[in-house]
């Protein structure tokens, strides 16, 4: 939301604007808040469905043996409640209520909490902020939000984690006079006591009242406490030193800290708590001075996501429901180009609402980087070069190199009149978005059909006896005949068992890496035609699920790759963990293989490479048949969800237009190139 184009003061922007730019900027207002709103009823209805065991957890110290809440007894009996003794003084007036509608209230609350955050953080933007910009952001922030694993692990554990944040964000940019911003700080700091670090910012940006006024409010508030609950407070601040050993243990991989990464590594004794001590250090001193110097240029929201993310890394343990300054460092901006601009948010944003495995694979030599991800996002914050505002490239990064467009034949193509890029896109972000989209298509192809429940096996053999019949109708039922005819000659057998799994991944990644290395801009029009074409493949697995020739009782086909398999069990089809086997229409064993061959038709500049690539589509058809593992109407299937692909391609970003590169190979004259929006050359 920080990376948008700013311009002018509040109330500018939409000043003397047409009426339609107007009429669309509050169409476009509306539907964010329309999302915003769906996702919090669909954060209420996950928590509310919850089990009334597993929500509120951190609450269940209180819950008595008639379903409500009593307050005799430490807070601390059980280690689930994690927060400071000032929290539990807080939260105890709450206990007079039934455990029913302290639920609802809770819930409720914090959904009005996060709309209050969103509110100010899109307020805090750094100016210039037009008014468009502002009234935009809003609903984005609340959305980015309810996204957010923090705030949805809040919501069902019933912590007061969003609060702090809440707090600072008002004593920083809300609240007038720095007494009052000071008490703000020092009640979130009672709260949640790395929030102290906000002192030090305080001080060194010159707000010296507001620091002094943090530390004595600190101090009152937490002595307020201790006088009420002394047996309670002495076992966080003393016993527990501060927490910890509160909640998981502290090598869980919930410990988003440094003293948890350390933990995780095999250290321990003296030598981890000395090697925490001095790498928090470390971290606290670059981090701060970064934080006041991003104070100082302006961009003061920067500066507390530092701080705060300063915060998680050092305290001896960071929950899940504790990093939620991470999301607010959404507010630097990196990268001098435009395609550098949106490493950093993505990768931030994918860090705070998706699982670790998500981000990498699952492999040993990855396993310390996807267990510490959120600890290794909020250490980046503090230490990647954001850029400050008086940089030239702050508003206008370097623009793209664009080629001339293509005249086509319908006017309103194409619809995203940008032209074709030949820049190559950040190849960190190309990585990460790669992976993530794999694994999310790995995910909605295993959920397809509900698991390999009798519900989703029947339905899935019904659709193979439709597709068989549609085929003998047609004289297309070859399946047996290739897969019977290719059993009896073992090294055919061999060969497309091999050519089976191992080509489907290996070939489009190469091309799509030569492409990224060779042909930047062909690399953009090959992977969105891919991209278009799996999407809507997912859409295939998902409305019609069918059973594979080898997963069809009674019809005899073998299955080469697997092995036989026991018709009498009802999971027979759970071969693996990561596949669905009635994800079978489209094939896009089949798709992918056939968007390789036009690709490599396309763009090879031989006659016999593009040779090769039509064989590759030609190869993968028959190896589908022989294995079992494939109809012929799902290569069918495959086929027209890649012409989808390339059509939906073709109708955002129009033809694919011709490189000067290969223009002048082509005996023309290339076009003179544009010049872009912030006055430079685009070349």
């Amino acid at each position: 939301m920080a990376n948008v184009e700013h311009g002018g003061r509040p109330g500018e922007g939409l000043v003397g604007a047409p009426e339609t730019v107007r009429a669309r900027v509050r169409a476009l207002r509306v539907g964010l808040w329309a999302v915003a709103a769906i996702l919090a009823v669909r954060q209420v209805a996950a928590v509310l469905s919850t089990p009334k065991a597993d929500r509120l957890t951190d609450l269940e110290t209180w819950v008595g043996p008639n379903g409500v809440l009593h307050v005799k007894g430490s807070l601390y009996d059980s280690t689930r409640f994690t927060g400071t003794p000032l929290g539990g003084l807080v939260l105890k007036p709450l206990t007079r209520s039934a455990e029913q509608a302290l639920g609802w209230g809770w819930t409720f609350g914090t959904l009005l909490l996060v709309v209050a955050l969103g509110l100010v953080a899109a307020r805090a933007l750094p100016p210039p902020v037009s008014r468009r910009t502002s009234l935009l952001a809003a609903p984005v922030a609340v959305s980015l939000l309810m996204l957010s694993l923090p705030v949805r692990n809040a919501l069902y554990l019933g912590q007061t984690s969003i609060i702090p944040v809440l707090l600072v964000l008002l004593g920083c940019f809300v609240v007038r006079g720095e007494r009052v911003c000071g008490f703000l700080i020092g009640l979130a700091a009672a709260l949640q006591p790395t929030v102290l670090l906000f002192t030090p910012l305080l001080w060194f940006t010159g707000r010296r009242r507001a620091a002094a006024s943090t530390g004595a409010t600190f101090a009152a508030l937490t002595a307020l406490a201790w006088a009420a609950m002394p047996h309670d407070s002495n076992t966080y601040w003393v016993h527990h030193l501060a927490g910890v050993g509160l909640g998981k243990d502290a090598d869980d991989l919930a410990n988003q800290s440094l003293h948890g990464a350390l933990l995780r590594l095999g250290l321990t004794g003296p030598l981890e708590v000395g090697l925490f001590l001095a790498l928090g250090a470390a971290v606290a001193v670059v981090g701060l001075r970064r934080a006041v110097r991003y104070a100082r240029d302006g961009q003061l929201l920067l500066a507390v996501a530092v701080t705060g993310c300063v915060a998680v890394a050092v305290s001896p343990t960071t929950w899940q429901h504790q990093v939620l300054w991470v999301l607010l460092a959404l507010a630097g901006r990196v990268g001098r180009k435009t395609s550098d601009r949106y490493v950093w948010p993505v990768a931030v944003v994918l860090v705070m609402t998706l699982p670790a495995r998500m981000m990498l694979p699952d492999m040993p030599v990855l396993q310390p980087l996807r267990d510490n991800v959120v600890l290794i996002a909020a250490l980046a914050a503090a230490v990647v070069p954001f850029l400050s505002r008086t940089s030239a490239y702050y508003r206008a990064p370097v623009p793209a190199d664009h080629a001339a467009p293509v005249p086509t034949r319908w006017r309103r193509v194409p619809l995203l009149p940008s032209g074709r890029v030949l820049n190559r896109t950040n190849l960190l972000l190309e990585l990460l978005l790669i992976r993530v989209g794999y694994s999310a298509y790995q995910q909605v192809r295993l959920a397809a059909t509900g698991g390999t429940n009798s519900g989703g096996r029947a339905a899935a053999e019904h659709h193979g006896e439709q597709i068989l019949a549609v085929e003998r109708f047609l004289h297309l039922d070859v399946e047996h005949w290739v897969n019977h005819s290719v059993v009896q000659v073992p090294f055919l057998r061999d060969f497309f068992d091999f050519y089976y799994q191992s080509f489907h991944f290996g070939v489009p990644l190469t091309i799509l890496a030569v492409l990224y290395v060779r042909r930047p801009a062909d690399h953009r029009w090959a992977r969105s035609a891919l991209g278009f074409a799996t999407l809507l493949a997912l859409v295939g697995f998902w409305l019609y699920p069918l059973a594979p020739p080898r997963l069809m009782p009674g019809l005899g086909v073998i299955d080469t790759v697997h092995g036989v398999q026991d018709f009498s069990k009802p999971d027979y089809g759970t071969l693996t963990e990561l596949t669905n086997q009635y994800a079978a229409m489209p094939s896009l064993h089949f798709g992918w293989s056939l968007w390789c061959g036009v690709v490599i038709a396309v763009l090879a500049p031989r006659w016999w490479m593009k040779a090769l690539g039509l064989l590759h589509p030609l190869l993968t058809l028959s190896s589908i048949l022989a294995t079992g593992n494939h109809w012929v109407l799902d290569a069918g299937g495959g086929a027209a969800a890649v012409a989808a692909g390339f059509g939906l391609t073709y109708l955002l970003t129009g033809p694919r237009s011709r490189t000067p590169v290969e223009l002048v190979e082509a005996g023309m004259k290339p076009p003179v190139r544009a010049v872009g929006r912030a006055g430079r050359t685009q070349g």
